[in-house]
């Protein structure tokens, strides 16, 4: 069988004259086919409303829910004037209707949320408990999936890159997907925010998915993963034609042409939409629907769980020992601002994966250390940031290898200059600059500033950092504290 028809293998039925697929769930060999294409990450999850079920003092209710009736007791919109289940959508168009201002939605919006600090609802820890997810693509505005997957991966800690389009301003992904070194959510329609950058009703979504078919305002590699890798599309509850829309924006392709890839939709509102199911059947032979979006992830979750077992070298999870002798040893990115007093870490872009383990194994012994990882290379703003952190730093390591032998020009160079300038104003044998090679390359041989010549250089392999070099480190920061 081919892979892709067992990933969506199902049952039909007949209701009328419309062919109906089979959605309570997929098989095994569905299954199977769908962790493995997890474990390759050739998937995305894309993840919409109905996964955020909050509790509140009224019970567990859906986020939007809850914010559609905050929002329209803030901006006096009269129940008695809306449907008697009424969304988000209704309370904004009505509060337009009534000649009431746009801009106010937007910040009474910020405001409600702000002041309900929800705890990350179960089915979006769960899927952010599933590392092999790199990329998650939100539908919502709210700040939940960057939360679970901040508690889920780095207890808390906000190490999650949060990046949101707007028509207005066009983000894209800062590299190519291969090359992320932190989990990445994207808000497709936009982010939480006092001004209206993000979407709250049908109009909005109307004109974000007018400028996404616009070639110029369109994220291309975003949408290149899109068109390319499988997708998991998690209770959107899109309607009938924003669901084919949504599908045939994000494989920018006929949906009935031959493809390699496929898409789960898991949710109520799809599958309950005889027709949509009925098209989706005879135009997109890979797209597969499952009922119910929490069900989904809880049997995903359940079934990557057992393929992965804690402490059984399962990504992200500790476990095992470093070659310095100390456990664990993960890789956690660096926090967006430097804390006061690290150690600031300066590299060449391609020395990326070794710097990595660098800062693992420093952290693992308590060492706190601080490198940009975005690598933004240009730009006033990022210059500053740089020279800001270099002169709060406790130590500043260079990183010096084949590749900064190479690089005769890089923006590396440029932190050693303001490492030395810090530097000149230091007592004579105060220790600052501790430079690492991460292989062969020696002193006498190094491009580097004529004063690193005469400080010792230390020797860490690939980026692997040894018990000595980490304990004396920590013998100098105990050293500034005295």
């Amino acid at each position: 069988m081919d892979p892709l028809d067992a990933f969506g293998a199902s049952r039909t039925m007949r209701t009328g004259s419309a062919a109906i697929l089979s959605t309570a769930t997929l098989d095994e060999d569905a299954w199977e086919d769908l962790l493995s294409f997890i474990e390759e990450r050739r998937v995305i999850p894309i993840v919409g409303p109905e996964l955020l079920r909050v509790t509140t003092d009224r019970g567990p209710r859906l986020l939007l829910d809850w914010v559609a009736e905050k929002l329209a007791v803030r901006l006096n919109v009269s129940r008695s004037d809306l449907p008697e289940r009424y969304t988000l959508n209704d309370v904004v168009c009505l509060f337009l209707a009534g000649r009431g201002r746009r801009e106010e939605a937007y910040v009474r919006l910020r405001s409600i949320l702000k002041d309900a600090p929800f705890e990350p609802p179960p089915a979006l820890k769960q899927l952010a408990a599933i590392t092999d997810f790199d990329l998650f693509i939100s539908t919502t505005f709210d700040s939940l999936l960057e939360s679970a997957i901040n508690l889920e991966r780095f207890g808390g800690s906000p190490s999650t890159e949060v990046l949101s389009y707007a028509p207005n301003r066009v983000v894209d992904l800062p590299t190519e997907r291969d090359r992320l070194t932190r989990p990445v959510v994207y808000h497709l329609f936009g982010k939480l925010s006092a001004s209206p950058t993000y979407v709250i009703s049908d109009e909005d979504l109307l004109e974000y998915i007018c400028a996404l078919q616009n070639e110029s305002l369109v994220p291309e590699r975003l949408f290149h993963e899109l068109e390319h890798n499988h997708l998991l599309v998690i209770g959107s509850s899109f309607s009938n034609w924003l669901a084919r829309l949504f599908l045939r924006m994000a494989k920018r392709h006929r949906l009935s042409d031959p493809r390699d890839v496929g898409e789960v939709v898991a949710d109520d509102e799809v599958s309950g939409d005889e027709r949509l199911v009925a098209f989706l059947q005879q135009v997109s032979v890979r797209t597969r629907i499952y009922t119910g979006a929490e069900r989904f992830v809880a049997e995903l979750h359940e079934r990557w769980q057992k393929r992965h077992p804690s402490g059984a070298g399962a990504p992200g999870k500790p476990g095992g020992s470093s070659p310095g002798g100390f456990s664990p040893v993960r890789f956690v990115p660096p926090a967006r601002e430097m804390s006061d007093q690290a150690v600031f870490v300066s590299y060449a872009r391609e020395d990326l994966p070794a710097v990595q383990q660098i800062k693992a194994g420093l952290e693992a012994a308590g060492i706190t250390t601080w490198f940009d990882i975005d690598r933004l290379e240009a730009g006033d703003d990022y210059d500053r940031k740089i020279q800001r952190n270099i002169s709060r730093c406790s130590y500043f390591i260079p990183v010096i290898s084949r590749t900064t032998q190479s690089r005769l020009e890089g923006y590396f160079r440029r932190e050693w200059s303001y490492a030395l300038d810090r530097a000149r104003n230091m007592a004579d044998g105060a220790l600052f600059i501790l430079p690492v090679v991460l292989d062969e390359t020696t002193a006498a041989e190094a491009h580097v500033p004529e004063r690193f010549k005469a400080l010792h250089f230390t020797q860490l392999p690939g980026g692997q950092v040894t018990a000595e070099f980490a304990e004396r480190l920590a013998n100098f920061l105990r050293g500034r504290d005295r």
